[in-house]
C-alpha cells in the first residue's frame, strides 16, 4: 500500500531550506507566518538575539473578518501597525514553507500597504 507524504512534514522541509538562506537581525528582522486550519499567526523576529519583537494573530480581539482571507488581511494590517510603532519598517518575509497564495499572500500585501517594506 502506498502512503501519502505528510503535508506538514514536507512543508517543514521547505521551511528549513528557506531558513538556511534567510535570517532576521536588528536592522531587518524576519516576518514569519504560521497558518493553521482555523487561524493565522505573524511574528517579527530578531534571530540574532532570539527575540520576538512584534506579533499578531486571528486570536487578537482587534482582528475581525467574515472569512479567513479577510482575517489574514486584518492580521497583516495589525502586525504592520505594531511594527511601525516600534520603528521597524524593513523586514525579511518568511512564508514558512507555504505557497505565496491565498491567506499568506493576503497577509503579506496588507503588511506592505501599511508600512512594512520587503
Amino acid at each position: 500500500m502506498i502512503t501519502k507524504p505528510d503535508k506538514n512534514k514536507t512543508r517543514q522541509k521547505r521551511h528549513m531550506r528557506v531558513r538556511n538562506k534567510i535570517s532576521g537581525d536588528a536592522v531587518r528582522p524576519r516576518l514569519n507566518v504560521f497558518r493553521s486550519n482555523k487561524n493565522i499567526y505573524a511574528q517579527v523576529i530578531d534571530d540574532v538575539a532570539g527575540v520576538t519583537l512584534v506579533s499578531a494573530s486571528t486570536l487578537d480581539s482587534e482582528v475581525t473578518g467574515d472569512n479567513k482571507t479577510e482575517q489574514a488581511k486584518a492580521v497583516g494590517v495589525l502586525v504592520a501597525k505594531r511594527a511601525v510603532e516600534k520603528k521597524i519598517s524593513n523586514v525579511v518575509f518568511d512564508r514558512g514553507g507555504y505557497l505565496y497564495h491565498g491567506r499568506v499572500q493576503a497577509l503579506a500585501e496588507a503588511a506592505r500597504e501599511n508600512g512594512l517594506k520587503f
